[in-house]
């Protein structure tokens, strides 16, 4: 069975953005070794899970990056990969998606999160959409948390777990040199 996991960028106190949806605090910390991190987690998986947020920010930008002339190889070859994967957007007001292999879906479902999660291939990751990581976390759907903790504190902003609770079993911690911590958990004690 395919696991569902977040990667998230997250401030010491918790935040994936600061005020007015700030996040500059990523590009202060991100480097070489975040620049592995991120080509080798994408790698694992075949799926995307968005919130309409995201989706847009995501769907205005890598569409067009391995044709950009100004865009290193390594975003190149990123880009690629996430253009080439499934994409399933929770929204209730996006009336498309166009984005390659994007589709809308109205409701976070269980029945039919956990069908996907029994489909053929490779994990599914979610990336940003607090909202959506908050709902799935309550049901117990997100089967594994990687959460770069920046050292930064923001003050405010978007939480990434807002009121949800669950019992996570500590799998691994790593720290790169920018100080950003690679914290690695599985559901359940």
């Amino acid at each position: 069975m395919r696991k569902i996991v977040l990667t998230e960028w997250v401030s010491l106190d918790g935040y994936t953005s600061g005020p007015n949806n700030d996040m500059s605090y990523v590009g202060e910390y991100f480097n070489e070794e975040m620049g592995r991190y991120e080509g080798t987690i994408i790698d694992t998986a075949d799926t995307l899970i968005l919130g309409r947020v995201t989706y847009d920010s995501f769907a205005g930008s890598w569409p067009h990056v391995p044709d950009n002339p100004n865009s290193s190889e390594d975003e190149k070859v990123y880009a690629r990969k996430l253009n080439a994967m499934r994409k399933v957007v929770f929204s209730r007001t996006l009336t498309s998606a166009d984005w390659n292999k994007s589709e809308v879906w109205r409701d976070i479902d269980t029945q039919a999160i956990q069908k996907l999660k029994e489909e053929d291939g490779k994990d599914i990751l979610i990336y940003g959409s607090a909202s959506i990581v908050q709902e799935l976390t309550k049901l117990g759907l997100i089967d594994e948390y990687q959460v770069l903790v920046h050292p930064v504190l923001l003050g405010g902003g978007t939480s990434l777990f807002g009121d949800a609770r669950s019992a996570l079993k500590l799998v691994s911690a790593q720290p790169f040199s920018s100080g950003v911590v690679l914290l690695t958990y599985a559901r359940g004690k």
